[in-house]
């Protein structure tokens, strides 16, 4: 007998559950994270993990998103083949409609950053459609969708390499972990594929994200197989790397690894590797014809009992009154809270202010003597200023620091590392990087009091706001001798947990 599945009940399946995940995140990572919280024993580490089970609780209670970035949508599809869909669209126009629904929902509006076409162009498509989609036809009368809202910032550290048979999967791993630095917004986890061929490899890295965390529970139990086997020694081996939480140097930069295999090539060992950020967002329903399916709300007592507060060493910043004196006092690791106005501005902003200046044309705003914020803020819904406003990888606008610099900006606000380019600019101009939680969007634009657009309003989210901030907790990872504690943070942990063996009492 043929299951009939109707066009509207996947619709609202899927956006039911993209709105789900933007703002509950998954139980398996939560009761996870806090497990790495209370083991923790880095201070500006738990701090971060701190902020991140914060912001978590909050998103959860004010349904608003978990992170500014809601992501790139991919979606699993195992459909039964006693099933039919009730439509006359395709597969693909159906789940985008139900994208579409839940992205345009006015009562928790998530943000739109798909690029239409990829390149020349790339115009927003301003519903975050089209979405990846994935479809396996299987035995039964059912159908089982899996959706995952997918960031950026850790969607863009994946990895993949064609190894010979012989190669270790290890070492090519722990290879690995060090170039992807702290884009990813680490603690997260490790989804890795193995086999097939290359897009199969890369296919299966991403599929094994949708699992359930369950580290912990293999470790107690003892591993079995040899896959298991190998998920405990690369869990192990990159914790003991010292990355730590948000790469500022710990015991927790990985909660689990997970790892799929498909058989290959006897030539051939493609592997794939993309990592799942403290943002971790998916979820699984069931279609069997009766109507839509819906997600059980999680209990908010679920959650562990942390509430981030500021520490007591933290800096109070005036940003309407910073001098290079008082930047050239900060040191790296000093917890400042910022406070007065700060300009905002990314990819999209930075490169027509490089096109500009190149024309020889006047800026809309003068950066002189300003701090710049690294985000794209979620539209604001429901009187509130500004939407979740997490800090974006900060990488990204390494080429444009010095000339940024040179206009005369003091600080800039970002997430995850600076490379040795951005490093060297900021040394000569004796400015300061500093780093806000990726994961605690909500949580940090309750920091912010005021926002207008005051430049380049037609790039919608990558537009210059100038954001009114009160104690917004930020850490500095680069000071004006160009310093930087995610170099020094997990080198300074990797030997700790080397020499006090801090691992084996986690």
């Amino acid at each position: 007998m043929t299951t009939l599945i109707r066009e509207a009940d996947l619709i609202e399946s899927v956006a039911d559950a993209l709105q789900y995940i933007s703002y509950f995140h998954p139980m398996d990572y939560i009761r996870a994270l806090g497990r790495a919280y209370e083991a923790e024993q880095a201070p500006a580490a738990k701090d971060a993990i701190a902020q991140i089970l914060t912001n978590s609780r909050m998103c959860a209670e004010g349904h608003r998103p978990i992170c500014q970035d809601t992501g790139i949508v991919t979606v699993f599809v195992k459909w039964g083949q006693n099933c039919q869909l009730e439509s006359t669209r395709s597969l693909q126009q159906v789940i985008d409609e139900g994208v579409r629904r839940a992205y345009l929902f006015p009562e928790n509006r998530l943000r739109a950053s798909i690029v239409s076409p990829p390149i020349f162009g790339r115009v927003n498509t301003k519903d975050n459609t089209p979405s990846v989609v994935n479809v396996e036809m299987v035995p039964g009368d059912h159908v089982e969708v899996t959706v995952a809202a997918k960031g950026g910032g850790s969607e863009n550290k994946s990895k993949f390499a064609m190894l010979n048979p012989s190669d270790s999967v290890v070492d090519w791993v722990l290879e690995q972990l060090p170039k992807m630095g702290a884009g990813w917004c680490p603690p997260g986890m490790l989804g890795i594929g193995i086999g097939g061929t290359a897009e199969q490899a890369m296919k299966l890295a991403k599929e094994s994200l949708m699992g359930d965390i369950d580290m912990a529970e293999l470790k107690q139990r003892g591993a079995v197989t040899d896959i298991e086997k190998l998920r405990v020694e690369l869990h192990d081996k990159v914790n003991a790397l010292g990355i730590g939480a948000q790469g500022l140097g710990g015991l927790a930069t990985v909660l689990d690894v997970k790892i799929e295999t498909w058989p290959t090539h006897a030539a051939s060992l493609p592997i794939a590797m993309i990592p799942n950020c403290a943002a971790t967002r998916h979820a699984h329903v069931t279609l069997d014809g009766s109507g839509p399916a819906f997600l059980e709300t999680p209990k908010l007592e679920d959650w562990p009992q942390v509430e981030w507060k500021p520490s007591q060493e933290s800096i109070r910043v005036d940003l309407d009154n910073l001098t290079p004196e008082v930047v050239a006092n900060w040191k790296p690791g000093d917890r400042l809270l910022l406070n007065g106005k700060m300009l905002t501005g990314r990819d999209a902003a930075h490169k027509r202010i490089a096109d500009m200046l190149a024309r020889g044309e006047e800026l809309p705003v003068s950066f002189r003597g300003r701090t710049i914020y690294y985000v794209g803020p979620v539209d604001p819904v429901a009187g509130e200023v500004v939407g979740p406003a997490g800090p974006t990888t900060a990488t990204r606008m390494d080429k444009f620091t010095k000339m940024m610099l040179d206009q005369g900006l003091l600080a800039m606000v970002g997430k995850a590392e600076r490379g040795p380019t951005a490093i060297a600019a900021i040394k000569e101009a004796k400015s300061a990087y500093l780093m806000a939680v990726g994961g605690a969007a909500y949580l940090v634009s309750r920091a912010i009091k005021a926002s207008k657009v005051v430049g380049f309003a037609d790039l919608g989210m990558e537009a210059i706001y100038e954001f009114n901030v009160v104690d917004m907790p930020v850490t500095v990872a680069v000071d004006a001798t160009g310093e930087s504690v995610h170099q020094t943070g997990p080198l300074v942990w990797r030997r700790k947990i080397a020499d006090e063996k801090l691992l084996e009492r986690v």
